[in-house]
């Protein structure tokens, strides 16, 4: 049987005061997802372990049925980014962020307003390779908008602090966690190329442009994440086909052996962050379509990760969170519903993780999970009530998100 497996990205959510106490899936109105529901099976999981917060990352490779809770995340994204990596070179994950300044440590957005273009990044990440001198080779390389990925070549220990922002709103610098030489010197090369990048892009053009402009400056980056290592990886059993657009999931698919569907990201205009949101959901759905109906007869299995869902939980924009549903609900699972009626092939929805509006962030609730059909045929007996929400999910068993696909695609 063919299999369609949908994460949502952060979609899990709790009831939110702007939809009158719903959910954003129970007040969002997805007349196809509710078809295959009726049709399928509701149960919900814990992506990685009951009572953990997990990472977008640990949570597919859980899904998929890796038991990687500590894979580190830089590794992945490099390789998703097309770096090669030699064993021992350091990877940390990055966003360029807006900070007051370093002796205050205080960090105004993490994410430099998420205004931060894809080439006004390409330009800050030149001026950082030319000018940021660490006595190790290194290189910055952008990704999309905000985002990016450090590394620096050599033989390091990965087993040091994120920098991140502390309860009181300040950055972390980077300290060893425990008494290795190479743990130290890596903790010292992070932190030096915080200060050294911070001096190269707070004076930049690009920066004093934004500024002019009443943006945040993209004048800090934050690095997490740090791996050493590349996965070896058994690959994920079929012959597997994922919708490749970020670099997270490109590495993820990449290391479990998939082969990559992948498109361009259109750039942002206007510095519309949400309407860009909006365009890149629209171009996934369309890609994911057209990914499916190419490659139908070459591939057992395909992958679709929709990463735009989350943003809206980590701003707090509840009805943003609703459009992107009634959006992918016209844009994919219409087209799911029908070829699950005609031709029989068993979609699972799910997600990576919840991100409640509430809590602008990650939370260690379990997500629900969607099989249809389940137990035959279309055309068995359906639920009247049933749809894809959060207490439905509740109704059915509790899993582990390495449990779902042997019971649902590979059984």
């Amino acid at each position: 049987m063919k299999g369609v497996l949908v994460i949502l990205d952060g979609i899990g959510d709790g009831p939110c005061p702007t939809l009158g106490g719903k959910t954003p899936l129970e007040a969002a109105k997805t007349p196809h997802l509710d078809a295959l529901a009726r049709r399928g099976k509701m149960d919900y999981c814990w992506t990685v372990k009951k009572g953990f917060v997990p990472e977008s990352h640990q949570g597919i490779m859980s899904l998929l049925g890796y038991d990687l809770v500590d894979e580190d995340r830089g590794t992945l994204e490099a390789l998703g980014l097309g770096v090669k990596l030699n064993p021992g070179d350091l990877a940390l994950r990055c966003n360029f962020a807006t900070v007051e300044d370093l002796a205050s440590r205080r960090v105004l957005d993490r994410r430099a307003g998420r205004t931060l273009t894809t080439n006004e990044a390409r330009e800050l990440s030149k001026a950082i390779n030319k000018e940021v001198k660490l006595g190790y080779p290194f290189e910055f390389v952008p990704g999309v908008q905000h985002r990016g990925v450090l590394v620096i070549r050599g033989g390091f220990s990965a087993n040091i602090t994120e920098v991140d922002v502390d309860p009181k709103g300040r950055f972390t610098w980077v300290q060893a966690q425990d008494d290795e030489e190479d743990t130290a010197l890596a903790a010292e090369l992070v932190n030096r190329f915080l200060r050294e990048s911070h001096k190269v892009l707070e004076d930049h053009p690009v920066n004093m442009d934004r500024v002019r402009k009443g943006l945040f400056s993209a004048n800090f980056v934050l690095c997490r994440g740090a791996g050493n290592q590349v996965p070896r990886l058994k690959k994920v059993k079929g012959k597997w086909m994922g919708l490749s657009y970020m670099p997270l999931e490109t590495g993820i698919e990449k290391v479990s052996g998939m082969d990559l569907y992948t498109f361009r990201y259109p750039k942002m205009k206007n510095l519309d962050v949400y309407r860009n949101l909006y365009d890149g959901l629209s171009k996934a759905l369309t890609q994911s379509v057209r990914m499916m109906r190419w490659y139908w007869k070459k591939q057992d299995y395909f992958l679709v990760y929709l990463k735009e869902t989350d943003v809206p939980g980590h701003d707090n924009k509840p009805l943003d969170k609703v459009a992107m549903l009634e959006r992918i609900d016209k844009g994919l699972f219409s087209y799911l519903e029908k070829w699950a009626r005609k031709f029989g092939i068993r979609i699972v929805v799910t997600a990576d993780h919840s991100t409640p509006c509430s809590q602008k962030g990650h939370s260690a609730d379990p997500v629900p999970v969607l099989t249809s059909p389940w137990g035959g045929a279309w055309a068995d007996v359906e639920e009247k009530a049933r749809r894809f929400t959060e207490q439905e999910g509740l109704k059915g068993r509790g899993l582990l998100g390495k449990q779902v696909l042997p019971e649902r695609l590979f059984s």
